[in-house]
């Protein structure tokens, strides 16, 4: 009897993830590094990825291959995520905080020091959670910008 395997599931070892999104493990490493996706690691470092995170992954290599956006595009469209509104930081956090202050790259590709981020794991963030869909980004960063 199988079992259903949830979506966030990390089950998949990077050769397979590859296999799937019919792409390098190489091109997987680099999204890894330019900040775009979180994978799960095991103790031994071995990555694994979810249902999910193939999702995500589909929809940055459709970002890429077919509306021309680069990496760079991809990254700053994330880091326009309010992340601290999902969060709930105070303007005093925001300070200390510099995914805050940049526009460069998605609020999970910090090393979060000295803030309210600074125990969490990104990769079970509501941010990065959230954000996995293409179809939901926008609607969904319009939706936070416009409610106070």
């Amino acid at each position: 009897m199988e079992t259903e395997v949830r979506f966030e599931e990390p089950v998949y070892p990077i050769s397979a993830a590859a296999k799937l999104l019919n792409i390098s493990v190489h091109t997987l490493r680099m999204y890894e590094r330019e900040g775009l996706i979180v994978p799960f690691k095991k103790e031994t470092k071995h990555r694994l990825y979810s249902k999910a995170d193939l999702e995500r992954l589909t929809c940055i290599r459709r970002a890429i291959n077919e509306y021309k956006i680069s990496i760079a595009g991809i990254k700053t469209i994330y880091s326009l995520i309010p992340c601290w509104k999902l969060i709930g930081c105070t303007k005093d956090e925001r300070k200390s905080c510099e995914a805050f202050g940049s526009h460069t790259r998605p609020c999970w590709s910090y090393n979060h020091k000295n803030n309210i981020c600074e125990n969490r794991e990104c990769r079970e963030c509501t941010v990065y959670i959230d954000f996995n869909e293409c179809k939901e980004i926008k609607e969904s960063i319009t939706n936070l910008i416009g409610t106070n």
